[in-house]
């Protein structure tokens, strides 16, 4: 049976993976016959509030315990992937990927990668095994991928894509459950959340996302 490797980045969209497009990611999975197993970095991380936009509320948290509540604890340390057991690596959105694994969310373009994660993609993709990322994920992509022209979408034209493009990466706008394939470097993305409005759309784009990687593997 395939397997897919996944990487959380917290539990909750504005400061961890998003869960509906992290639910839809997993569901595509396993609706077609793969398996899927949860990684996270073991770090902590800065708690954002969920009942208004203050901010942070000053607490932190432990981001690999986080994220096993939304593998129901059956998750690894990041550390302990190995792109030789997986046939691809998968990231589902949430700020998580741009606050956690990057600092994209308060660097921008002069954003860095969390080194485990970089090595995670760029491990994988000198494999030759397929990465696919939803929501706002995609930038991660475009920071370590970028130098290789890697193509993705963020959705709409917005700072996200500007930004990606000054990495070096190709964007492709795309609707909420459209999917942008590169070929190239078996990479496929989909916006989710950068332009839906639906949940239905999550899953759908996320259904689209993984009908396609088993075209692949």
């Amino acid at each position: 049976m395939k397997k897919i490797a996944v990487i959380l980045s917290g539990c909750g969209n504005r400061d961890g993976s998003e869960l509906q497009e992290t639910l839809g990611l997993l569901l595509a999975i396993d609706r077609h016959n793969m398996q899927y197993q949860c990684f996270a970095p073991c770090i902590d991380f800065d708690v954002v509030t969920y009942l208004d936009n203050s901010g942070e509320t000053g607490e932190v948290r432990d981001l690999y315990a986080e994220a096993a509540r939304i593998a129901r604890g059956d998750i690894k340390p990041l550390t302990e992937y190995c792109p030789a057991d997986y046939d691809a690596l998968a990231l589902p959105g949430g700020m998580g990927a741009a606050r956690n694994l990057s600092t994209y969310a308060f660097d921008g373009a002069n954003m860095q990668v969390l080194p485990e994660v970089e090595k995670a993609i760029l491990d994988t993709n000198a494999s030759g095994k397929p990465v696919v990322a939803m929501c706002i994920a995609p930038m991660v992509l475009a920071k370590v991928l970028g130098p290789k022209g890697v193509k993705l979408t963020l959705g709409d034209v917005c700072a996200a894509s500007d930004v990606a493009m000054h990495l070096g990466a190709e964007h492709q706008v795309c609707g909420p459950t459209d999917i942008c394939v590169d070929e190239r470097l078996r990479v496929i993305t989909t916006p989710a959340y950068m332009v839906g409005t639906h949940i239905s759309q999550i899953f759908d784009g996320a259904e689209n996302m993984i009908a396609h990687l088993t075209k692949w593997i």
